[in-house]
């Protein structure tokens, strides 16, 4: 007889005909003449209740199930006798698949810390957080995919071994297979990586944006999704050395036209979450509730499903970068020295400062632009003050920053000269400079790192909660 997932169990709750469910044990309880075991097969954030009558099963094997540990159970569905479930499994036939020694198994039926859960990162998948966070991150991963190839965009696969930097920044993971104790010197006395596999230094990528380019200026929409690597000695509840990005591209696009996108793209997210996922949001929104009760009343977060719809049901407000400072400094948090990094034009704003605006003076999500050319990247277009470059960054409440993006440079001299002023070799950039020599359109694109975004739709505080298995230093277990 074929399994029927859990979920489809309870959506049915076909009576009387024969069925098996298998599963892991949650919890087990019960008297002398019965047990009930709480059953989940990972398919949904609700147990199916197992009604076992002691007399029709061994008693070592009813001793043996325990919590985490696996079954296959055969028996016919009936009219829950008790509160919390309208439906519950008559057992006939219990097999168990695989035993868990009470003794040793730590994901015991109580509360247990984050951090406990982190350091036991291959087994918090079978808790409820955990498992409404997976179900969720994967519903909105299919969201991805389903909302740029119904606008017809192409997914490109850019490389994660690359030659480039591309924000610049230096904070890279090298990639190489040159003894570490003794590699290859050249006439300096430095490594020679003409030597290495690839004939030259290579590293993980920190993007896949500028070979995004390449393929947006010949398929005219493309998007990447994937693993992004991050050397960078942080330990925040903000950073990952590993991690997921969303980056589109797209050719014939304006500053206008990627803040459209951008804007829509994040409302279907948030539209496909709430209609797709809602018993996993309902528990996630009830865990942040509880856990918000220990917070003072001016430190609480807005409760979750609320927020959701904030964002879903508000239009985005558009204001520069110029504008966002002159509100910053005639706000009342500045006037009275609330603010813990300080206010100027050209500084890089904090999330304090993204969080006021959204959150208390637009009271909507913002989209910024037209950022200080000397705080952002080389490849984004100057305005014609020559002082501002056409970025975008959307805000959103309590988490800052989501998007990340701008127009592109796409003038060859314009381009080369920025490259000069950031030291970055144009020589090693050549793949990169032809696109402006060839053909060159007007082109934009933007960033969304998806464990950002997770931590937004869970209420997650932490990043290293909303990937499966968090690298940061010094973590690299599993």
């Amino acid at each position: 007889m074929a399994r029927l997932k859990i979920k489809e169990i309870l959506i049915s709750g076909e009576r009387e005909k024969e069925i098996v469910a298998k599963g892991w044990v949650r919890t087990k309880r019960g008297s002398k003449n019965v047990n009930f075991i709480a059953l989940n097969d990972g398919s949904t954030i609700h147990n199916l209740q197992v009604v076992a009558n002691v007399e029709d099963f061994n008693e070592g094997l009813l001793r043996d199930i325990t919590t985490g540990a696996s079954l296959a159970v055969t028996g016919k569905l009936a009219d829950s006798q008790g509160s919390g479930q309208h439906v519950e499994l008559i057992a006939r036939d219990i097999e168990l698949i695989g035993k868990a020694d009470p003794e040793k198994f730590p994901m015991q039926p109580k509360r247990h810390t984050l951090e406990f859960l982190r350091e036991n990162a291959h087994l918090r998948f079978r808790t409820n957080t955990f498992g409404a966070i997976f179900r969720v991150r994967h519903a909105m991963a299919f969201a991805v995919h389903k909302y740029f190839n119904d606008k017809g965009f192409y997914y490109l696969h850019t490389p994660i071994i690359t030659a480039s930097d591309a924000e610049g920044a230096g904070q890279m993971f090298r990639v190489s297979t040159l003894d570490p104790k003794n590699p290859p010197l050249n006439e300096d006395g430095e490594i020679d990586y003409s030597k290495d596999f690839f004939g030259k230094a290579t590293n993980l990528t920190v993007s896949g944006q500028l070979e995004g380019e390449l393929g947006a200026t010949a398929l005219g929409e493309i998007y990447t999704f994937g693993p992004t690597f991050r050397a960078e000695n942080s330990n925040t509840t903000r950073h990952l050395s590993e991690f997921w990005m969303i980056e589109p591209e797209m050719a014939f696009y304006d500053l206008t036209d990627n803040m459209d996108l951008a804007e829509d793209f994040l409302k279907s997210l948030i539209r496909y979450a709430l209609e797709n996922c809602k018993d996993d949001l309902q528990f996630l929104a009830s865990r942040l509730a509880q856990e918000e009760k220990n917070k003072p009343q001016d430190q609480r977060s807005m409760e979750l499903m609320e927020k959701l719809n904030f964002v879903a049901n508000n239009d985005f407000v558009r204001c520069t970068y110029a504008k966002a400072i002159e509100i910053l400094k005639n706000s009342k948090p500045y006037k009275k020295n609330k603010f813990e990094f300080p206010v100027d034009w050209g500084i890089d704003l904090q999330s304090e400062h993204e969080r006021y605006l959204v959150e208390k003076h637009f009271k909507c999500p913002v989209i910024l632009i037209d950022y200080p050319k000397d705080i952002k990247a080389f490849y984004m277009k100057l305005n014609d003050d020559d002082k501002t470059v056409r970025a975008m960054d959307v805000l959103f409440p309590q988490i800052g920053e989501i998007i990340g993006g701008s127009q592109r440079e796409e003038d060859y001299d314009k381009l080369v000269k920025r490259m000069e002023e950031m030291n970055i070799p144009s020589d090693e950039m050549w793949w990169y400079l032809d696109t402006r020599r060839f053909g060159t359109v007007p082109h934009s694109g933007f960033g969304l790192g998806f464990e950002r975004f997770i931590q937004f739709i869970t209420g997650m505080g932490n990043i290293r909660d909303v990937i499966p298995f968090p690298r940061a230093p010094k973590n690299a277990e599993f």
